[in-house]
């Protein structure tokens, strides 16, 4: 669907509504798919570093997703997987230390003794499924129109079809 979504929607839509739709992307993570919380962390540390290249970024994970699934990080250690995602921001011209750096787990206690410490992004993806939940967004993807969840919309939908529900449903 992302694919779609940056070929044929949003062009649909910056040429046949500019002034009409404001359009949201929001990461879901989805903890069926653990790796992939690596993922949506290194998009987070893109985000908080370089927010107008979270797009772009966000483009090259879906290109090169399968690098990042179960099977091909199982033999990773957590920071091992930070490393290559990190690395990979270096193709859209992010910094691969202050990326890795938001991303590394340390092997030390916080502060206040605690031994889940999380990461630089931590907190930023605590409020991602805060608000996804408070939405209602519970799968991927998950389609709102007007804040209300439209269930017709489906990942298989073509350019075509996201064109056609777009200008029946946009007044």
């Amino acid at each position: 669907m992302f694919h779609t979504l940056d070929t044929a929607i949003l062009p649909h839509l910056s040429q046949s509504y500019p002034q009409k739709l404001q359009f949201i992307f929001r990461q879901q993570i989805q903890p069926w798919h653990p790796s992939s919380t690596l993922c949506h962390e290194a998009a987070a540390a893109v985000l908080r570093i370089a927010p107008g290249k979270f797009w772009e970024y966000s483009k090259l994970l879906f290109e090169h997703q399968k690098d990042f699934f179960d099977v091909n990080v199982v033999q990773e250690t957590r920071n091992e997987t930070y490393r290559r995602l990190a690395k990979l921001a270096t193709e859209v011209g992010v910094d691969e230390g202050e990326a890795y750096g938001l991303l590394e787990v340390g092997d030390k206690p916080g502060k206040d003794g605690g031994l889940n410490v999380g990461n630089g992004v931590t907190d930023d993806l605590k409020v991602m499924v805060k608000v996804n939940r408070l939405m209602g967004v519970h799968v991927t993807p998950t389609v709102l129109f007007n804040g209300v969840v439209e269930n017709s919309i489906s990942s298989s939908f073509s350019g075509q079809q996201w064109q056609e529900w777009l200008d029946k449903n946009i007044k």
